[in-house]
């Protein structure tokens, strides 16, 4: 690890130092000219405000010094003997160490209070940009759009140039999910890149925990390779841990000289838990969209296996029956009225049960859905329906048979619901595509009042079009 310079923190003491020393200059020649009116002792307390500055600004130590001075600079310029740094009343003396010892309290307290104010403005901007990401985790939008803002969030909680959100890989690589930077990088969201040479990656990986990345001097890799292009002096990195495994990595990195705070880790691990939430939930919705899809699919194929048995076996079954009842009813004696009838009347009667077996299979799963695609099969769904319905499809496109299917059933239920309990004279139904998404609507003149929670019926056709990716909207 790389040696920090020292150099900064003496300057900023100096600086307040010399600062404070013309405040006291300043306030000498206030108290000078105010000391032919009251006596000077009235002024004493106004040294102390040059040290509360200082200790508000630059710390105790530098408030130390310029209490110092201020107190050499009274007994120089107040008391006896004047323009002397001798004094000769011991009182003045013991007075001039209580005003140093004031002057040194005061300036302790002012910079504990900078000190708590600045502590709580922190944690009043940590604890804002922790709601911000929770708010958006709860709201379950994107794993991407919470992983941009957990990133944008922590380069600026951290005072970071540059903050990155890195996936592992199953074979050692990295990918980049999300960026935020005051400087240009060249390792952008999507790029894969492999661990090589130094990098915060890398170390959080084989450590298993935070790390910080002093300097990348000298090391090789891609990751190193592009820090010191841009610039960086230091990193810090925490893990990212979905259901007990490391998953990913969040790091932040800075072009001065200045360390991140001690509290950095924490800072980023508060973050880091609401990423792993929201994973963890993407992946938890993700198994059970696909479990649902899957349940839905078997379910449609069971569908389709059993109206082909009805098509291919009772149904041609049943036909060839009627065909030989016709036929017996064709050869029966004359003199057996009674028979023929008999006969005549069976074949109607097996007639009449193809037909609602027929329309049976078709409610299973409709053959012309399978042949001609969603338009025929909506034609056909018109036709038999006892409420006329008006029919737009602009489109004449096929999908995959999971959104023909869900299409088809969202229709055909709407308007069964329209014929059982809406009283509606009339219906309307729109097929349409825009750009990848194809969309349908069913709207009716009746009483309306449909309500998922009340029935089965809409509830199994929202989890049939949530199941493909879809949404339903009653």
């Amino acid at each position: 690890m790389a040696r920090r310079p020292v150099s900064q923190p003496i300057v900023r003491w100096l600086g307040g130092l010399l600062a404070g020393v013309m405040m006291v200059a300043a306030l000498s020649g206030l108290v000078a000219l105010l000391d032919s009116l009251v006596p000077a002792i009235h002024f004493r307390v106004l040294y102390v405000l040059p040290v509360v500055a200082v200790a508000i600004r630059w710390g105790t130590g530098c408030a130390a010094v310029t209490a110092a001075v201020s107190a050499v600079a009274y007994a120089y310029l107040f008391l006896p003997p004047l323009y002397s740094f001798r004094v000769s009343d011991p009182w003045s003396a013991v007075e001039l160490g209580v005003f140093l010892l004031t002057a040194i309290v005061v300036g302790q307290l002012a910079a504990r209070l900078r000190r708590a104010a600045l502590e709580s403005a922190r944690l009043s901007k940590e604890q804002s940009a922790l709601r911000r990401v929770a708010t958006l985790v709860a709201q379950s939008v994107p794993p991407t759009t919470v992983f941009e803002a957990v990133t944008q969030e922590v380069g600026l909680l951290c005072g970071a140039d540059l903050a990155r959100m890195e996936r592992y890989e199953g074979d050692g690589a990295v990918t980049g999910l999300a960026v935020w930077g005051r400087v240009p990088v060249q390792l952008a969201v999507g790029t894969r890149f492999e661990l090589e040479g130094l990098s915060v990656a890398r170390e959080v990986r084989q450590a298993g925990g935070p790390v910080r990345v002093e300097s990348f001097t000298g090391a090789g890799g891609a990751i190193a390779l592009e820090a010191r292009e841009l610039g960086i002096r230091s990193s810090v990195g925490c893990p990212i841990v979905v259901a007990g495994r490391l998953w990913g990595v969040i790091a932040a990195s800075r072009k001065s000289d200045e360390p991140f705070p001690v509290n950095t880790e924490s800072q980023i691990a508060s973050f880091t838990e609401l990423v792993g939430t929201a994973i963890a939930n993407a992946e938890s919705h993700a198994q059970l969209a696909a479990s649902r899809a899957r349940v839905v699919a078997a379910a449609d194929e069971a569908r389709r296996g059993l109206e082909r048995d009805l098509h291919d076996g009772a149904q041609q079954r049943l036909v060839s029956l009627v065909f030989e009842l016709r036929g017996a009813q064709d050869v029966a004696p004359a003199e057996l009225p009674v028979l023929r009838a008999d006969l005549g009347h069976a074949a109607d009667e097996l007639t009449e049960v193809i037909e609602e077996l027929r329309e049976l299979s078709r409610g299973l799963h409709p053959a012309a859905l399978s042949h001609g695609g969603l338009g025929p099969a909506l034609r056909a769904l018109a036709r038999r329906s006892p409420v006329p319905i008006e029919l737009r499809i602009t489109t004449e496109s096929r999908y995959s048979p999971p959104v023909e299917v869900a299409a088809y059933y969202v229709i055909s239920e709407a308007l069964t619901n329209t014929v059982k309990h809406a009283g509606a004279s009339r219906a309307e139904v729109a097929v349409e595509e825009r750009g990848s998404t194809l969309r349908v609507f069913v709207s009716d003149d009746g009483a309306g009042g449909a309500d998922s929670r009340r029935g089965s019926g809409l509830i199994g056709l929202r989890d049939r079009v949530e199941s493909i990716g879809g949404s339903i909207e009653v």
